[in-house]
């Protein structure tokens, strides 16, 4: 059987394909897009790769059983506006819409703030356009949760714009969200199952009442000003899609950008984390790439896997140096790989840039960047046990495939 996890280079963001099936029946699910260019730099290149694999024609579309946005952000979710644009441009010119997709998974909150859908987004669009999501400051009496989600609402509707005009169906509860349902009952998606951890639904009862107490604090909203400068600060998004999924005993932890407690509190709650005990994936994808203000001690320790992926090229300092030194110290000398997807001279040419960033904010504590005390490769230097630990995604174009399945995906 496939049960491959293709890791996708993706600047900033996230980029998988998930293979699974077998060779003469293969599905794939995509989860995430990157930012801007990954599309044309990364996933369409691998998605005529796999199409030539499969020895699919030119007349005939690439089967895809799903695609899944962990959440409505630029770093996951630009990739895939491109994707579905070249989809909807494709049909509406008459030419082959090269994907058949299957199923759609995303939280764009349209329909959860539709009361004041036309406010935000006047104010979202007038402000910075679709695509500039990372650029918003502080609003008094908002919190960054509620604010990244409501810069999120264009983006979510130009999705779903085009996934109408395709006619692909997405998944959503009567409110239009995909939360964790109790009980925590498994989707099948052909052989696999899929148990979605989070948001959870007090979690989005919480951003509601919040959101609807600001709008009436607000007597009079210009537009372009109140959700002018948010800083892409915020460790927790809410609408942040984590999913386990099982291929028989194989087991891949997805946790977009959700912070770790919540994930642990997903786990929890749906009686696959016991007090005490711990849970072992196959693959665990690390929440917000890396970030240390998402993962404290207790998320490594609770969870543990084979393998883990860090996407990040270093962008707002991820993946973490301190995130990295945890895992060490916590993994200790337990068997397991770190998979990175750019080289660490590159990620830490790219933190480096990031600090000196955070240096120049008012008020900054930020410490002057030392390669000795905050580079990885300092770190890797004098931890040799970790560093023989790590996997590279190559630079020439190559994929970079996790085999779970007894099948390789091998190719």
């Amino acid at each position: 059987m496939l049960f491959s996890l293709d890791v996708l280079r993706a600047a900033k963001g996230d980029c998988l394909c998930l293979h699974f099936g077998t060779a003469s029946k293969p599905g794939l699910i995509l989860i995430d897009g990157g930012p801007a260019t990954i599309y044309e730099d990364s996933l369409q290149p691998r998605l005529n790769q796999i199409r030539k694999q499969r020895k699919i024609a030119d007349t005939k579309p690439l089967p895809v059983d799903l695609v899944m946005i962990s959440h409505i952000d630029d770093d996951h979710i630009q990739g895939m506006l491109d994707l579905f644009k070249s989809l909807a441009d494709a049909k509406r010119e008459g030419r082959l819409v090269s994907l058949k997709i299957n199923s759609l998974w995303h939280n764009s909150f349209a329909r959860l703030l539709q009361q004041e859908a036309g406010l935000v987004e006047k104010t979202t669009a007038a402000a910075y356009g679709v695509a500039s999501l990372g650029q918003i400051a502080k609003v008094e009496g908002l919190s960054h949760d509620v604010g990244k989600v409501l810069a999120s609402v264009p983006q979510g509707a130009t999705l779903e714009n085009y996934a109408s005009q395709l006619r692909i169906s997405n998944k959503q509860s009567p409110d239009g969200l995909i939360t964790a349902a109790k009980p925590f009952t498994p989707l099948q998606i052909g052989p696999l199952k899929v148990t979605i951890l989070g948001p959870q639904q007090k979690e989005i009862d919480k951003l509601r009442k919040e959101f609807e107490k600001w709008v009436k604090s607000q007597a009079k909203l210009k537009a372009g000003a109140a959700l002018a400068a948010y800083d892409d600060d915020s460790s927790f998004n809410l609408s942040s899609i984590v999913a386990l999924v099982e291929a028989g005993p194989k087991k891949i932890l997805l946790t977009g950008d959700a912070r770790g407690d919540k994930i642990l509190d997903g786990l929890r709650q749906a009686g696959l984390l016991k007090k005490g005990q711990t849970l072992h994936v196959d693959i665990l994808k690390a929440p917000h790439h890396g970030s240390d203000r998402n993962i404290q001690p207790d998320f490594f320790e609770s969870i543990t896997a084979n393998h883990y992926v860090f996407s990040g090229d270093g962008e707002h300092g991820n993946p973490e140096r301190a995130t990295l030194e945890m895992l060490d110290q916590i993994g200790g000398d337990r068997d397991f790989q770190v998979h990175l997807t750019y080289p660490i001279e590159e990620i830490d040419a790219e933190r480096e840039k990031d600090n000196i960033k955070q240096r120049k904010k008012k008020s900054s504590k930020t410490p002057v960047w030392s390669a000795a005390k905050h580079s990885l490769a300092a770190f890797l230097k004098k931890t040799p046990r970790f560093a023989k630990k790590l996997r590279i995604a190559p630079q020439n174009g190559q994929p970079h495939v996790i085999d779970l399945g007894d099948e390789p995906l091998g190719f």
